[in-house]
């Protein structure tokens, strides 16, 4: 599957978790002779999405360049439970002053993966896309980001720089949806302009006013329909709020062309891995 770049955020993203955890020094991986060498295997305990491969390998990378990966898995792939993911072989105290940080990322990330692909299962054949949100655990937007993808899912803005959605205080501020409209035509014409609405009377606004899409915000699903029944095809429709892996097939049954929600993200659960001796 197409999961796109990998983050430039990575090396910072790991030296930050290892300034975290290491600070000083590993006093514990100090008791290891400095000479002695390991290798160990990451199982997973549970089926899921893998996510966090390029996390994973620049943790050891940072700590100590001779430490080597070899994976037997993919970032995108579906793992089983009791299934190898890799292989880590190198100096000692690397290897176990990184396996917490390299752990976490793959923990956190797979489990995001998995999450984005239970909601993409579950809207299969409708012909609805999953979308993610900016609501990401602090540090780790593109990394999450990324596993997003990972799970077959699809990512909305990265953050408040490369896509406008004006929400209800923006159009407050602006003094109505035409204003907010117009200004943001005006001063960002490449970036994709969405505006969240509330009722189809702010809907039809905002077709008027020019929007590319439009975020139908906690519309009940007969809502949803009438939107999809009058504005399918003029404008982009994306459904939001409180969607969950229950209701989440209804409302991809309504015709709509996105769903977001913000569960894939923050209510992650991480998945379950564990590295051992060989």
């Amino acid at each position: 599957m197409a999961i796109g770049d990998i983050p430039e955020s990575v090396p910072a993203d790991v030296a930050n978790a290892l300034a975290e955890d290491v600070a000083g020094g590993d006093c514990t991986a100090g008791l290891i002779a400095a000479d002695a060498m390991l290798e160990t295997r990451v199982v997973s305990r549970e089926s899921a999405v893998q996510a966090g491969q390029p996390w994973f390998d620049e943790t050891f990378q940072q700590l100590e360049p001779d430490v080597r990966v070899t994976w037997r898995t993919r970032d995108g792939e579906r793992i089983e439970a009791g299934q190898e993911i890799c292989r880590v072989r190198g100096p000692a105290r690397a290897i176990l002053t990184g396996e917490r940080t390299a752990l976490n990322f793959l923990q956190t990330l797979s489990g995001t993966a998995s999450r984005a692909r239970q909601f993409v299962d579950a809207v299969a054949g409708t012909g609805a896309v999953i979308l993610d949100t900016r609501k990401t655990l602090p540090g780790l937007r593109r990394a999450q980001k990324y596993a997003v993808r990972c799970g077959g899912a699809t990512n909305h803005r990265i953050g408040l720089f490369d896509a406008i959605l004006i929400k209800e205080n923006h159009i407050s501020a602006s003094g109505s949806i035409q204003a907010a409209v117009q200004r943001a035509r005006q001063d960002y014409p490449d970036l994709l302009l969405e505006v969240e609405v509330e009722n189809l009377e702010q809907l039809e606004e905002a077709f008027t006013a020019g929007a590319q899409r439009a975020l139908l915000d906690n519309f009940e699903s007969a809502l949803l329909s009438q939107a999809v029944a009058r504005y399918k095809g003029r404008i982009g429709l994306e459904a939001s709020g409180g969607i969950n892996l229950q209701t989440v097939r209804d409302v991809a049954a309504t015709g709509v062309d996105f769903i977001s929600t913000g569960d894939i993200t923050k209510s992650v659960r991480a998945t379950d891995f564990s590295m051992r001796f060989v």
